[in-house]
């Protein structure tokens, strides 16, 4: 009997640590997906996600976006520079 009580102990430690770790909540979200899918595919494990190599590619991506849009912060602040010297210019050539 005492060594039942210890695998309960063992098993529910277990349990306990997959909850911490947000683990019951994914397999939890991705049977109510499976469930509430109206053509379920063939392989139930295609709702778990993207696959490593489309994880990777999006995150090439994504860097690749971040440093063309830091890189066209930098040029619109050019020229908005460039615009208020010409427009200084103007009004100071405007003014008699």
């Amino acid at each position: 009997m005492a060594h039942y009580r210890a695998s309960e102990s063992r098993r529910e430690q277990f349990r306990r640590y997959l909850e911490k770790a947000g683990v019951l909540d994914s397999l939890t979200s991705v049977l109510v997906a499976l469930y509430e899918e109206n053509d379920k595919p063939s392989n139930a494990l295609e709702l778990s996600g993207p696959a490593p190599a489309e994880v990777e590619k999006l995150r090439l991506e994504m860097v690749g976006l971040q440093q063309q849009y830091e890189s066209l912060l930098e040029e619109n602040k050019g020229l908005k520079n460039r615009l208020l010297q010409y427009e200084s210019a103007q009004e100071e050539a405007a003014t008699p």
